[in-house]
């Protein structure tokens, strides 16, 4: 029976989600078996074009990226544990949003549009470590906001986030899905010294104990100790996956929020890709907790989705490498 939830709704979806069509997915690799080259020689981009196949049911091909960036503020900062003050997420949105942030550049290199949402920047959540980051209507309806994000018929969808302090939110929900203590899971973050690591990890420890006795089920960890960028890219994840829309993720911040889908339904995260692990300790690990193998490491922190932005113009190379290769001639 529902339990009159708002998030009921999300649930019952998690419980039905499709799984892709296995044979577009087969279709790409006999192709690439019969190319006119070595069995296997192209490596993990047959598997990328494979999968690219599989989650849109149709040959490979990249016409309408989107990059999508969630950006939004938390109450917990105010305990000095980034070097940035909160005013510097609306700063980073703003220079996005005039084309000067290095999100921008990539996005010209491969050809990717890119939106950006404020999600309410001036209104930073709960401080974690004394409250539920929001409650459950405002969670809800902003995993429902991020849903809209996919709403535009993109073909694949690239996730970032933006958002001071939201390595030590990552590194909360890390904790409370996976277990350990904030020091197994903080990190330098946008430039934290060694005492303000050690100021994270404290805080982190105090949000875990605040809540401990309300961590059974992700959805109710993820709007205790998450934020609203976490709650809608939680929700662009999942409608990507109702309307068959390949997802790239990008770092720490996005790949927590993802994290919760696949603590409820192991299968959640088969349509995305991990465009790379940053330096963020933290996020190398919760990669492997989740089976997730990155694209690349190219020792990224910057945020901004700029890893999943590069990680798009190699889904689509191996996207050309399907349709122009030739086939082998018989010998």
């Amino acid at each position: 029976m529902p339990s009159g939830s708002p998030f009921d709704d999300f649930r019952d979806l998690l419980k039905t989600l499709p799984d892709g069509n296995v044979e577009a997915e087969k279709r790409v690799r006999d192709d690439f078996a019969r190319m006119a080259k070595p069995k296997n020689s192209l490596g993990r981009l047959e598997d990328i074009a494979a999968w690219l196949a599989r989650w849109t049911g149709k040959k490979p091909a990249v016409n309408r990226p989107l990059v999508a960036l969630f950006a939004g503020n938390h109450g917990v900062a105010r305990h000095g544990i980034s070097p940035r003050s909160v005013i510097a997420t609306q700063a980073a949105v703003e220079l996005a949003a005039a084309g000067g942030a290095a999100i921008n550049q990539l996005c010209l290199a491969h050809d990717l549009g890119l939106k950006v949402f404020d999600l309410a920047l001036d209104v930073p959540t709960a401080d974690i470590t004394e409250a539920a980051a929001l409650d459950e209507r405002a969670a809800a309806a902003t995993m429902a906001f991020g849903m809209e994000a996919v709403a535009d018929s993109t073909d694949l969808l690239i996730i970032g986030d933006l958002g001071v302090g939201n390595s030590t939110i990552a590194a909360a929900l890390s904790a409370a899905l996976f277990g350990g203590r904030g020091a197994d899971w903080v990190g330098p973050g946008s430039g934290a010294n060694e005492t303000m690591i050690g100021r994270k990890a404290e805080t982190v420890d105090r949000a875990l104990a605040f809540h401990a006795n309300s961590l059974s089920d992700p959805l109710e960890i993820s709007r205790r100790l998450g934020g609203r960028e976490f709650s809608a890219i939680a929700g662009a994840i999942l409608a990507a996956r109702v309307q068959n829309i390949p997802v790239v993720l990008d770092g720490f911040a996005t790949t927590a929020a993802a994290a919760i889908l696949h603590a409820i339904n192991a299968a959640a995260l088969d349509h995305c890709l991990l465009a790379h692990v940053s330096t963020e300790p933290g996020h190398r690990k919760l990669a492997e907790r989740i089976g997730l193998s990155p694209v690349f490491d190219f020792g990224l922190n910057h945020g901004e989705g700029t890893g999943a932005a590069l990680a798009a113009g190699v889904v689509r190379a191996a996207a050309l490498l399907h349709s122009g290769m030739a086939i082998a001639l018989p010998r």
